[in-house]
């Protein structure tokens, strides 16, 4: 017979949480909103991956990017006397970089604020590049505090609200839709 897998520990229900390390945090510690904000972005992102309706190329782009999550979420959820034998590297954030500007290309300048909502899709990327800039905040104190050593996570997070910015506006023009400028009642040319 088969062994059943339990999965809960009930470990957190006084509040608390382990850090990879053994160290115990309160669940509103820095860390655990900084790994949660960021797996709640990574969440959102699985949405338009699982969407028929989002492009391949995005797709195949919010899969790396999550991939890298998974790492950056690990480094966050480490105890800071703990060394990694893997850490996200600025290579990555490259990576994010190159990406966004191949994307730039695909759609007409902005000139204009963007208010979000003109695609399902470009909705759903627009929620997660808002929550990945509450991680960026986070982990920008961690960092500041003395907590984190990895600032590369800081700029990859950056970079990556940057990415999803520009395929919400790749989405929608693939979709047919001109992005909708803050100024009332005015589409982008």
């Amino acid at each position: 017979m088969p062994k059943k897998t339990i999965l809960y520990t009930g470990a957190g229900d006084e509040g608390y949480t382990s850090l990879l390390g053994k160290e115990r945090v309160p669940k509103y510690d820095l860390r655990p909103e900084a790994y949660g904000a960021v797996d709640e972005c990574s969440t959102f992102m699985g949405l338009v991956r699982a969407d028929p309706a989002a492009s391949g190329r995005t797709k195949n782009l919010i899969l790396e990017a999550q991939r890298d999550l998974w790492l950056l979420m690990g480094e966050l959820a480490t105890a800071p006397d703990v060394e990694l034998p893997k850490r996200l590297e600025a290579e990555r954030t490259a990576w994010l970089e190159r990406e966004t500007s191949k994307l730039g290309e695909e759609f007409p300048p902005l000139t204009q604020f963007v208010i979000p909502g003109d695609t399902q899709i470009g909705a759903q990327l627009d929620v997660a590049r808002t929550i990945i800039r509450r991680a960026e905040h986070h982990v920008s104190k961690l960092v500041h505090e003395g907590l984190l050593k990895n600032k590369e996570i800081i700029r990859y997070l950056n970079r990556l609200s940057s990415m999803l910015f520009a395929l919400a506006r790749y989405e929608e023009s693939l979709a047919g839709q001109q992005s909708t400028i803050a100024k009332n009642g005015n589409h982008l040319p």
